[in-house]
């Protein structure tokens, strides 16, 4: 059994950006040679979110819409008043996705669906460099 540690940088736009990070995770499996497995990746931070869904326009915005509805930006949030940053419905957001996932890997390929992509989810009003950590556990 190995365990291997490693990042995946981003730069986001905000305001719900979903990022297709399926290929990065892939090829970090690859480039361990690892063939069975799994892949937990994590986002450190409390208004980015990690989930699957199929990467598509019309689905993605779909998604945003969605969560304007549960959570929307200019929603009261008394989080405003500690901060001031106005960022409360990014961490009500991020708090409903989560901030990891993990998914198996089968002869050194992730077992998703057809349609299943992994992606990133930055929740927060501003452009954002994001470091998302990729731990791979498997053999």
């Amino acid at each position: 059994m190995n365990v291997h540690t490693s990042y995946i940088s981003l730069a986001t736009k905000g305001n719900t950006d979903i990022i297709d990070i399926t290929k990065e995770v892939q090829d970090l499996i690859k480039k361990y040679e690892m063939k069975e497995g799994n892949v937990t990746i994590f986002v450190p931070g409390s208004t980015g979110g990690i989930t699957t869904m199929e990467f598509e326009k019309n689905l993605s915005k779909d998604i945003r819409n969605i969560f304007e509805k549960i959570a929307p930006q200019n929603g009261s949030y008394r989080h405003h008043l500690t901060w001031g940053d106005y960022n409360g419905h990014s961490h009500v957001r991020a708090s409903l996705l989560g901030p990891d996932i993990t998914v198996p890997f089968i002869d050194g390929k992730l077992a998703l669906g057809t349609w299943q992509q992994v992606v990133f989810i930055d929740f927060d009003t501003e452009e954002r460099s994001r470091k998302l950590i990729v731990q791979i556990v498997g053999c």
